[in-house]
């Protein structure tokens, strides 16, 4: 429906969540769900909410922070505002504030909690992370 004659769809070992592997570019994916949502706002009845991943890397802060800092300045324009949310599943050890603070200091942009220009979203799911960034409709969250 988006384009992608061979999407890879799989469960992982978290409930709720599933991940699609595509050959397109995620955020036009997202465009294209966003045009089929706004034809018929009930097509993905089960699903709550998707979110693009720009990069996988390995559950490592020190990896991330890599990934982070060698990719920002091609999403994240020097007069754009932002702000990191992270989301953690079976890998507590990454200490929410200090990660954050630390992901936060090598983008020299200015922070915007309530109304960001881009986010930075990282999703840790065990020894695996993605990171993404994106604008405010480039997540998109179902009514249900």
């Amino acid at each position: 429906m988006c384009g992608d004659t061979y999407p890879i769809i799989s469960g992982i070992q978290f409930p709720g969540l599933i991940t699609g592997f595509t050959n397109l570019d995620a955020k036009k994916v997202i465009s294209k769900i966003n045009k089929i949502l706004k034809r018929n706002p009930n097509f993905f009845q089960y699903i709550l909410k998707v979110i693009p991943i720009d990069f996988i890397c390995e559950t490592d802060v020190n990896i991330i922070k890599k990934t982070v800092h060698e990719n920002q300045k091609e999403f994240i324009n020097k007069e754009d505002s932002f702000k990191i949310i992270l989301k953690r599943r079976k890998h507590e050890k990454i200490e929410r504030n200090d990660f954050i603070e630390e992901i936060a200091s090598i983008i020299d942009n200015k922070v915007d909690l309530k109304n960001p220009d881009k986010i930075v979203r990282i999703e840790v799911l065990g020894n695996i992370s993605g990171v993404s960034f994106l604008k405010k409709n480039e997540i998109i969250k179902f009514k249900g």
